[in-house]
């Protein structure tokens, strides 16, 4: 198979979308480590409010991501992409500007309701092969990652300086950015189409809605920010009220934690994916997330207690992190990867939610140890849901464009796929004149795909010699993961 690199345009594409998406992300997280503390102080504050305030954006975000990206098919990305920035700069405002918890809670709402991540996805889709569309993701993914971790160390150190008012402030002028970014750095589709490898397909649903394999998948993601939002409703007032560690100096903690466990995750990603231990790393960071928040239940009154057990529970999120998208594109049948994204990014926001208001109200009843304690039995769930899972095939997502097949030889051409060594499954895709294949790249028979692809050729000039009118637009694409 013919293997070639990223264009410069495709470069471009992936990093400055890669951009967009950290200033978003920035904006959003900024507030997590100091928010809880700032609240306290503001009239209508109550745990529930406070966690409310905190979690809203998931709730808005899962609503109206699908829809966006939906719309971004009729009425192009970028002005999509555009107004999702738009609404959520004035999200920021209004939280920036409002004195009361009520108004912070709408701001973070109307935050969450410009939700570009599928119009963004779609757009990287248009501007990159098929080949090198993992990469393109894998850019972004790696950008929310670090824009996260710098997000939870630059939000103390602001907050000594601007206050939460002028994070908020902040987080507006980033949105803005965006969209600079977006008119001066992203390159124009020459063409914007459906992708049903990156964007979901309403009927589709009820179909990846019923995978007992990827309900876990979901359950997981949403398990993981159920924790990680509650927790960061407890944390700042542990390390504050009984670490005695004054607000602006929390960075002291989460920059040397994340940096760590960013560095110690890498090699548990490798050996998942390189050695094919996917289940049991992924598995092992379901524990280790467990035995950080049972831990925080005994010992949040110690600051080298929380340190440690911060850098278990982070060296696991940013493993389960990797794994879990990994995990979806390996048990999303060939045509309905885009779709399982879909469900699994709302089943993510929707997480955040449950974890900011159940987090709010559980301090409220319980305290921190409560929190904490409710933490472990979040995870406690979601180690015996995994434990039932299947080991998954290792096999990448392949599109081959085939052109038009009558009718009665879309079964024959399916089987003579599945006859090439490697090729796992086989679906052709009528409306898009596409075979969406699963592969195993280390048993694919990649010299008799390429002669399948060239007889393919060769009989579609054959018959558009022949004036019979099929598709000219028929060209092989390599695997990707």
């Amino acid at each position: 198979m013919i293997h070639t690199d990223m264009t410069p345009i495709e470069k471009r594409a992936a990093f400055s979308l890669a951009g967009i998406f950290s200033l978003r992300m920035m904006g959003l997280f900024m507030i997590l480590p100091v928010f809880a503390l700032f609240a306290t102080d503001i009239e209508g504050a109550t745990p529930v409010m406070i966690g409310l305030a905190i979690g809203i954006y998931g709730l808005t975000q899962a609503l109206f991501q699908i829809p966006f990206g939906m719309m971004s098919d009729k009425f192009g990305r970028k002005p999509i992409i555009t107004l999702g920035l738009i609404i959520f700069a004035i999200g920021s405002v209004v939280a920036a500007t409002s004195d009361s918890m009520l108004g912070i809670i709408i701001g973070r709402a109307l935050q969450g309701s410009g939700a570009i991540a599928a119009a963004v996805m779609a757009l990287a889709a248009d501007l990159t092969r098929e080949e090198h569309r993992a990469k393109a993701m894998a850019v972004i993914g790696m950008t929310i990652g670090l824009s996260f971790t710098a997000s939870l160390v630059l939000g103390p150190l602001l907050n000594g300086v601007i206050g939460v008012p002028g994070i908020f402030w902040m987080t507006a002028v980033l949105a803005i950015g965006g969209i600079f970014v977006l008119k001066f750095a992203v390159p124009n589709p020459v063409q914007s189409t459906f992708h049903r490898d990156a964007e979901p397909v309403p009927g589709y649903f009820m179909n990846v809605l019923k995978d007992k394999q990827l309900q876990r998948l979901d359950f997981g993601i949403a398990s993981l920010h159920i924790i990680l939002t509650a927790t960061f409703i407890a944390l700042p007032f542990a390390l504050r009220d009984y670490a005695g560690l004054e607000v602006a100096d929390h960075w002291y903690v989460y920059f040397p934690v994340l940096l760590l466990s960013l560095a110690i995750s890498i090699p548990f990603i490798v050996i998942a994916e390189k050695k094919r231990k996917i289940k049991e790393v992924f598995v092992a960071a379901i524990v280790g997330i467990l035995v950080a928040q049972l831990g925080l239940v005994f010992f949040y009154d110690s600051l080298v207690a929380i340190c440690l057990l911060l850098a278990c529970f982070f060296i696991a999120f940013n493993t389960l992190e990797a794994l879990l998208p990994s995990l979806i594109a390996k048990f999303a049948p060939a045509d309905k990867k885009g779709t399982a994204m879909g469900v699994y990014s709302t089943s993510q926001f929707l997480g955040a939610f449950v974890g900011g208001l159940l987090g709010g109200a559980i301090y409220g009843w319980f305290g921190l140890s409560g929190v904490f304690f409710f933490c472990t039995v979040v995870a406690g769930a979601w180690f015996f849901v995994a434990q039932s899972m299947e080991t998954p095939r290792f096999l990448a997502n392949f599109m081959l464009h085939v052109g038009d097949v009558p009718a009665d030889q879309v079964a024959v051409l399916e089987q003579d796929l599945k006859q090439v060594k490697g090729v796992a499954e086989a679906l052709y895709v009528a409306e898009e004149g596409t075979a969406y294949l699963k592969v195993d790249n280390r048993e694919l028979d990649g010299d008799a795909l390429e002669q399948f692809v060239k007889e393919v050729e060769d009989a579609e000039l054959s018959s558009a010699e022949h004036g019979e009118g099929v598709a000219e637009d028929t060209h092989k694409r390599v695997p990707q993961n």
